[in-house]
């Protein structure tokens, strides 16, 4: 019996609720970002609305060439990009009131079909569900459209939904009508929707693959089914199996909300390169603290290693790591010093010195980036 996946994914989240909320933004190129400082500032665009899309602004591209494409717009008489900063404390409440909409209703319209096992999140702003428990695709494409609108009455946000017999054609079929779409593929119609797209559209597939598999040809997914498994394993390795599957439209990972978490991290990009042991060990101490917060809200009480992250301005990047003995516990009771977070911001700032001084850092390089992450949770 073929499954019936959905993936439900919500239109440029971040700037789409800012838009909700300030209602002087109706209309207007919104980007959540880094500050551009007026073109000269550092790190990436993190979502931008579709009206910024029209100005060739896209999540992940260097903020300061948003800035640029904004004035390229703002002096051809369009209105230029609004930048601002974001609140990810917000979005991540509105993502629990989206998700806790879509669960309730599922609960109260097909009991006892649906429980806690047919949904994974994928993000904060994106969801698979597995109703398999629907009649056909067209029911589910019904069930779906009824979802849509409960978030969109309830929430004032739109979403997207792509349906298909797995979830990698699920999600490929969520952004196939942005925004506000829905998209049902069946298992007959699988092939006949993936040859003619572009191979960036297969998860995972990034600018490096495109650019490996442009150069022998490569550009469509239907390209891409014409290489023979053994030579997309010998170039790409256990991917290139992956990416040989996928061609084909084949993915029989489940859907499950049982996701192990592996690491708990945070990094952050100066506005300038900077040697000041004062700055750096600040911004340090100050990611520690925001990593061990959630750490305390993850639900795990112990970690055994970490791991800090130091790239230089000529982009060379470096981690360094400590591993515990034994777990690491954090026994510290209400109204107590919190000796966890203490402990966290000492190993890490060990760590972090070398670069401070000839040990790590010979050649007296500037620094860009500082990270910190913990793992092996229990």
């Amino acid at each position: 019996m073929s499954r019936i996946i959905a993936h439900l994914d919500m239109d440029a989240f971040f700037a789409a609720i800012e838009e909700r909320d300030r209602p002087r933004l109706k209309g207007l190129p919104i980007v959540i970002g880094a500050d551009p400082k007026g073109g000269h500032g550092r790190g990436v665009v993190s979502t931008a609305n579709y009206k910024a899309r029209e100005y060739g602004i896209r999540s992940a591209i260097p903020i300061n060439r948003a800035w640029e494409f904004s004035e390229i717009a703002r002096q051809a008489g369009k209105p230029p990009a609004v930048f601002l900063g974001g609140d990810y404390h917000h979005y991540i409440e509105v993502s629990e009131e989206i998700f806790a909409v879509i669960k309730k209703f599922l609960e109260e319209a097909c009991p006892p079909k649906f429980s806690g096992e047919n949904f994974e999140r994928g993000g904060l702003d994106e969801i698979y569900l597995d109703i398999s428990f629907t009649e056909n695709f067209n029911d589910a494409g019904k069930l779906m459209k009824k979802i849509k609108s409960e978030i969109k009455e309830k929430i004032k946000l739109s979403s997207s939904v792509g349906i298909g017999p797995n979830k990698l054609i699920a999600k490929i079929a969520s952004d196939y009508k942005k925004p506000d779409g829905l998209t049902i593929i069946t298992p007959k119609d699988v092939q006949k929707f993936l040859d003619p797209l572009p191979i960036r559209k297969i998860p995972g597939l990034g600018p490096k693959t495109e650019i490996q598999l442009e150069k022998i040809g490569i550009k469509t997914i239907a390209d891409l089914r014409k290489i023979s498994e053994e030579k997309m394993s010998k170039d790409f390795g256990k991917w290139g199996s992956a990416l040989f599957s996928h061609a084909r439209g084949e993915d029989d990972s489940p859907v499950s909300n049982e996701r192990e978490v592996k690491s708990i991290g945070e990094q952050e990009t100066f506005e300038k390169d900077t040697r000041d042991s004062g700055f750096i060990t600040e911004r340090l101490e100050s990611l520690s603290a925001y990593v061990f917060k959630r750490f305390k809200e993850s639900g795990f009480k112990t970690f055994r290693s970490v791991t800090i992250t130091v790239r230089f301005s000529n982009f060379e990047t470096k981690n360094r790591s400590h591993t515990f003995s034994l777990p690491f516990e954090d026994s510290a009771k209400n109204g107590e010093t919190n000796q966890g977070q203490a402990m966290l911001k000492f190993e890490a700032l060990k760590l972090l010195l070398p670069f401070l001084d000839t040990r790590e850092n010979p050649k007296r390089h500037l620094i860009r980036l500082i990270g910190i992450r913990i793992e092996k949770f229990s």
